[in-house]
């Protein structure tokens, strides 16, 4: 891991965000960057300087774009900016998702097209460096003109408003005292700085990039449970052959069944049943796997290249142009609609799609498991069923929270509500799509865990049969946190162990997947 990434607007990734977010690591403004962006205020200053009327300038906003501001009036303008358009409601977001719109709002300008001065940049890093964060409501965006109520409630901390917390559910701070352990003072917004600092996707990108990086985890994951419940169910490997799926290349789908085929070799389990097996094909839960798994790869893939182009983008209005072939022009100020977050709401939306079915196809294998008349495991996995329930009600939870990804997986984008007296006609619900994304996202992970507590208690119950090395040793971690189930107990304690270990111990058996 990098000891610091330098912020330049161009050349940020997911990994490098996923770093500073989570691995906090020190970001800093890079020096061709800081030029950049003192050439772009110039801009501004000589637009302002020569009388020009430009958009959240020396205007006002949305549909008061046709009031002119008087030039005394021009620094009160961008302060009322912040102060009004800090209206969201809700519960807060988490700490690193305003982390990530802190790191993402600092590289958009970086790229020096939104005419700040490189003071508001390090006013930004620096509340992320020393983990002084705002306390941002996560409700309040349609998406268009960007993210407006929630960047605002970013930004407003730098004039001394607002509320602060440090990092990692610490207490909430007045904005004067976290900006003190921040080594910075109230910072007075020029002219087009409060627009800049507000107009953009920022808040619904953080979201989504957050989302894709354990996505990236969970699909893993998944090709983990799937394998070892195929051996507790006494499935076959046949389906996952790579001869198979070169007739059909999807890389996703051959990177699946490439996981599922290794994990699955060398099963003692496999090989007690591999003559005379009177199970011709299995579900589709089990056979499908990689076209399943694989899919949902594919379109995580399309969301990844996405994102990648998002996080280096420049997305307020009105833009700085320098015109290179007219140099005596001084560079240009030019009204756009980068802000719009449609690109990141469609994939938000298509993202909460592929891993509801990742969840779903999670689900019945569970099913399987728990179902004595297809597995030929005792009932729901527990030898004194009857008086025992084993893992009934857990199929059940998992069930349930399937059903709820059929709910959230409904498209936000697909919806429009006109705002700002119909300026604002069309707007893209990208926060919202990326804050359901992310209950989609917890759900599946808790609907793995299940799966991975079935399936290891489904391996126990084959003994002395024996898996392959890889799932021996997944069973083995699942086993140092959740005992065999030999009679009833509260289940609850043992399927948040199951989570916690996906959420955070599991990485060393996802290294050698592809």
């Amino acid at each position: 891991m990098p000891r610091s990434i330098t912020i330049d607007g161009t050349s940020l990734t997911l990994e490098s965000f996923g770093q500073a977010v989570h691995g906090r690591v020190a970001c800093e403004l890079g020096r061709a960057a800081r030029q950049r962006v003192e050439q772009g205020r110039e801009v501004i200053e000589r637009a302002l300087a020569g009388g020009a009327v430009v958009y959240g300038v020396n205007t006002g906003f949305g549909e008061l774009a046709q009031v002119r501001i008087d030039p005394d009036k021009l620094l009160q303008l961008q302060r009322n900016l912040l102060l009004s358009h800090a209206a969201g409601v809700g519960e807060p977001l988490p700490d690193a998702a305003v982390r990530g719109m802190l790191l993402l709002r600092a590289n958009t300008l970086a790229r020096g097209h939104s005419g700040v001065r490189p003071e508001v940049i390090e006013a930004l890093l620096a509340l992320l460096n020393h983990d002084v964060l705002p306390v941002v409501p996560s409700r309040g965006s349609v998406g268009a003109s960007g993210d407006l109520a929630p960047l605002a409630h970013l930004a407003l901390p730098l004039l001394g408003h607002g509320i602060l917390r440090a990092g990692n559910g610490g207490a909430t701070v007045s904005a004067e005292e976290g900006l003190r352990r921040a080594g910075l003072a109230p910072l007075e917004l020029q002219a087009k700085e409060g627009l800049a600092l507000i107009n953009g996707t920022q808040a619904m990108t953080s979201l989504l990039a957050l989302a894709a990086l354990e996505a990236r985890r969970l699909v893993k994951a998944a090709d983990l449970a799937g394998a070892l419940s195929a051996d507790a169910l006494r499935g076959s490997d046949c389906a996952f052959d790579p001869r198979i799926h070169a007739l059909r290349p999807y890389q996703g789908q051959q990177a699946s069944a490439a996981n599922l085929w290794r994990l699955l070799q060398g099963s003692s389990i496999r090989e007690s049943h591999r003559i005379g097996d009177v199970r011709v094909q299995d579900p589709y839960s089990i056979r499908c796997m990689p076209q399943v798994h694989g899919a949902v790869r594919d379109l995580l893939s399309d969301v990844e290249a996405k994102l990648a182009i998002e996080i280096n983008a420049v997305t307020d209005n009105p833009l700085v142009l320098e015109l290179e072939d007219t140099p005596d022009a001084g560079g240009a100020l030019l009204s756009g609609g980068n802000f719009h977050g449609e690109p990141m709401a469609l994939a938000a939306d298509i993202l909460a799609i592929a891993l509801a079915e990742l969840g779903a196809i999670s689900e019945r294998r569970i099913e399987k498991l728990t179902n004595a008349a297809f597995s030929g495991l005792p009932p729901f996995l527990v030898r004194g069923a009857g008086l025992d329930s084993g893992f009934m009600i857990a199929h059940v939870t998992a069930a349930a929270l399937v059903s709820e990804n059929k709910g959230l997986a409904h498209p936000a984008a697909i919806d429009s509500i006109p705002t700002s007296a119909d300026k604002e006609d069309h707007v893209s619900m990208g926060m919202g799509a990326a804050l359901k994304l992310g209950k989609v996202v917890d759900n599946v992970r808790w609907v793995l865990a299940i799966e991975l507590a079935a399936a290891a208690q489904g391996i126990d119950l084959l003994r002395p049969l024996t898996s392959s090395l890889p799932l021996e040793a997944l069973h083995a971690s699942i086993r140092k946190r959740i005992a065999r189930w030999d009679e009833d107990r509260e289940m609850s304690p043992d399927l948040a162990a199951m989570e916690e270990f996906l959420h955070e111990d599991i990485d060393p058996h996802l290294q050698e997947l592809v």
